[in-house]
């Protein structure tokens, strides 16, 4: 089993991910970390409304939470941990730290 150990990593979606398959991840997310107050009509991250930028957000979450370990990003492969930051506006991704 890898450990990501490294400081400033981030667990988001795979690009080209299907839809049910976000969904999916949301859905299991949700079930593990509170995130919905970012997400919801009125949060840091609920813009733009996509599925994609849900899921990544969601699964950062529970990525963050699992300790960053790698397969804590697995997320039935859809997963992908990189090294740069995707906050964006008043969207702040945890890094763990």
């Amino acid at each position: 089993m890898l450990i990501v150990m490294l400081q400033g990593t981030w667990c988001v979606a795979k690009p080209g991910t299907r839809d049910d398959l976000l969904q999916q991840n949301i859905n299991y997310a949700c079930n593990n970390v509170d995130f919905r107050p970012s997400t919801d009509d009125g949060g840091s991250c609920y813009n733009p409304t996509t599925l994609i930028n849900h899921a990544s957000f969601a699964m950062n979450l529970y990525y963050q939470s699992m300790g960053r370990n790698s397969s804590s990003c697995n997320f039935k492969q859809t997963g992908l941990i990189i090294m740069t930051n995707p906050s964006y506006g008043q969207c702040s991704y945890s890094s763990g730290y």
